[in-house]
């Protein structure tokens, strides 16, 4: 089946190249939510179950292209979530009673609130496909830089080359809808090894050395695995 990614970017894009045209930016641009939470470490099966039944009650609505659950390695109870609209107005048009049987679920267990916030696409590729029976590697980044930087520019950088690594099977790029200083970073690996190898290429310790003048605090990058269905 493919992946949410891939269907998102393949259907945007179908209409150009069955034609040859260019292929610009889509009038009606998918919009994305990321959310964390943190429940107690105990709790994390119970968390885990909980925004597998959001999953579920998103899935069911107009316009969601789909919803991906992330679990942080090494940090049980940590939890990273990403859904994709298809527009402004599904976006716009999410069903509250699913956000709120959420919270009431987490309410008991949680240790932080739902943290959610709104964006955009930077940079989108479809995925690829992972290898049977491996284990893939996520990378979560939450990058904060000064406004007008070149920070758009290097995340673009950044993600062209990355995408060229054998060990990489996505790399996307997210903007605040109302702050564009902000942006999230999804890349997935094949597995950790590849995540290791990743970071200590010329290209990605380039961007590191660019990037931290513009930034006010350390790279917030966290490592996930997918909650699976």
């Amino acid at each position: 089946m493919p992946s949410t990614r891939a269907l998102l970017v393949a259907l945007a894009l179908m209409p150009y190249l069955a034609a040859g045209q260019p292929t610009p930016t889509p009038a009606a641009a998918p919009l994305f939510a990321v959310g964390y939470v943190e429940t107690l470490a105990a709790q994390a099966d119970a968390g885990s179950a909980a925004l597998a039944r959001y999953r579920a009650a998103l899935e069911r609505q107009p316009g969601c292209v789909g919803v991906e659950l992330f679990a942080q390695t090494g940090r049980p109870g940590h939890f990273a979530v990403l859904e994709t609209w298809r527009d402004q107005a599904a976006f716009d048009g999410r069903d509250a009673a699913a956000k709120r049987q959420l919270m009431e679920a987490l309410g008991p267990i949680r240790v932080s609130d739902y943290d959610e916030r709104p964006y955009k696409s930077l940079t989108l590729a479809p995925a690829k496909n992972a290898a049977p029976n491996t284990r893939s590697a996520f990378v979560v980044a939450h990058v904060d830089v000064a406004p007008n930087t070149a920070a758009p520019m290097l995340l673009q950088q950044l993600a062209d080359a990355s995408r060229q690594e054998p060990g990489n099977l996505r790399f996307d790029v997210l903007q605040h809808t109302m702050r564009g200083n902000h942006f999230t970073v999804i890349e997935q690996w094949r597995d950790q090894n590849a995540l290791d190898a990743h970071v200590g290429t010329p290209h990605a310790r380039a961007y590191r050395d660019a990037l931290q003048p513009l930034t006010g605090s350390p790279l917030d990058e966290r490592v996930y695995l997918g909650i699976a269905r």
